[in-house]
């Protein structure tokens, strides 16, 4: 249950989730005009791991809000950064272990997705 504290905060952190999967994108499709279709696959997998557990850190965060739900708001910042370090394991197994990955732009792409929540101050005040 969520409250409504809470929404305008979730708005804008589902908005820097929103450009994280912008630059996912972006790098994906320049990754694949400059060295093909493995690379371009390869770069889009690492943009989206470390979107995806984003993502779910974000909805787990910012369920609460306010001086008189604390205690939720700890518990729940608490289990969606577990949950994501979790999940960006997961992720990173099932991709080595099912999917033929080109390394470099994997990881650059999964490296530039993550920058970009440097930058979040700027973008959202």
């Amino acid at each position: 249950m969520a409250n409504s504290l809470a929404k305008p905060l979730r708005s804008k952190a589902l908005k820097f989730i929103y450009l994280q999967g912008v630059v996912a994108l972006a790098s994906a499709l320049v990754v694949w005009l400059g060295w093909g279709v493995l690379a371009g696959k390869s770069a889009l997998i690492g943009g989206f791991v470390a979107l995806l557990p984003n993502l779910v850190f974000t909805l787990y965060a910012f369920r609460f809000a306010g001086a008189r739900q604390v205690q939720q708001v700890y518990s729940s910042i608490k289990r969606g950064a577990g949950l994501k370090y979790l999940l960006t394991i997961v992720l990173f197994a099932l991709v080595f272990k099912s999917s033929v990955v080109m390394l470099l732009p994997f990881f650059s792409a999964y490296v530039l997705v993550m920058i970009v929540s440097w930058f979040a101050p700027i973008f959202f005040h």
